[in-house]
């Protein structure tokens, strides 16, 4: 059986929940699908699919197993969308969205510097703190910060993202500092409305306690720090970044923003970190883009012009 159509398989089925619908999507029947997966399981030797009567779900292997699926046959596509397109220049409309704060400073001043490169392509930009559905919104690419919810949709990595817990001196004089990420209850939290995009809550690494490393298994050690996600419920929240972001540094409580957004004033000592030594482990910023056969040029470009612009050394120093 071809090795290729059987990510391809295991793919539509982890992303359209089900057998049916994914056998639908190719005309086959549902027995086929299932052939495919299990013969994909059984070559890898690890479950990728737990599967009920009513639902599927992903594993912990199937979920690395998935984005790494999505990046390899979104490569595949663009090498084959390159060799098909031969000397064919990059045209369209490219319609792209970004978290406002996140937007202005990383992506905005980007957007016409590909416009110079590719002069055949007209771009809109949308900023938003909302998670937006770009499928139903007819977005060609959106660039996501911190974890992705479970979703149909592509993504590419195009680096790392660290947070950390800020606050400015004058509120820390008043309150006094947190010691661990589970006293933050007792303190005033800013954070991000439900409607924007940390799904999750704050994340954090602890040192793992005897119970937690033997329910984690013999590979795990109490010396082995475990992640940690608080989801505050502070007196005062926002859907917009930078919003958060004024009212931490004037004093109104303590914030988890992204170290890009306070190095400056964390150096200039407006802003104080703390809980430095629980930071979590860095998350991702990500290219999303809907699942189709083929990615237009001007998408795969504009990816590529992210990538090597978020990789350049320098490029995040204010």
């Amino acid at each position: 059986m071809d090795k290729f159509k059987q990510l391809e398989s295991f793919v539509s089925i982890a992303t359209r929940g089900s057998l049916t619908a994914a056998a639908q999507a190719e005309g086959v029947a549902p027995a086929i699908m299932g052939r495919r997966l299990d013969a994909l399981e059984e070559r890898l030797g690890v479950k990728l699919l737990r599967r009920t009567t009513r639902r599927i779900t992903l594993t912990h292997e199937g979920s690395a197993f998935l984005e790494d699926c999505q990046r390899l046959l979104a490569e595949v596509a663009n090498a084959e969308a390159s060799v098909s397109a031969g000397g064919v220049k990059a045209s369209g409309h490219l319609r792209i969205t970004a978290p406002a704060g996140f937007g202005r400073r990383h992506v905005a001043p980007l957007v016409p510097w590909f416009r110079e490169q590719h002069g055949d392509v007209t771009i809109s930009l949308n900023l938003s703190d909302r998670v937006i559905d770009i499928a139903a919104e007819g977005f060609d690419c959106a660039v996501r910060v911190g974890d992705l919810p479970d979703s149909s949709l592509v993504s590419v990595r195009l680096a790392d993202n660290r947070r950390l817990c800020v606050a400015a001196p004058r509120y820390l004089q008043r309150h006094g500092t947190p010691a661990h990420p589970c006293d933050l209850s007792r303190f005033d939290c800013l954070v991000l409305s439900s409607d924007a995009s940390q799904t999750r809550g704050w994340a954090f690494q602890v040192p793992r306690s005897n119970d937690a490393a033997a329910t984690a298994g013999s590979r795990a050690s109490a010396h082995d720090p475990q992640l940690l996600h608080i989801r505050p419920a502070g007196p005062l929240d926002c859907s917009d970044g930078q919003v958060l972001h004024q009212w931490c540094l004037a004093g109104f409580g303590i914030a988890w923003r992204s170290s890009w957004e306070v190095e400056t004033e964390v150096a200039a000592g407006t802003l104080v970190p703390v809980l430095e030594q629980f930071a979590g482990p860095p998350n991702g910023i990500f290219a999303v883009f809907p699942q189709r056969r083929h990615l237009p040029l001007r998408v795969r470009l504009w990816i590529d012009f992210l990538k090597h612009h978020y990789a350049r050394p320098g490029f995040w120093k204010p």
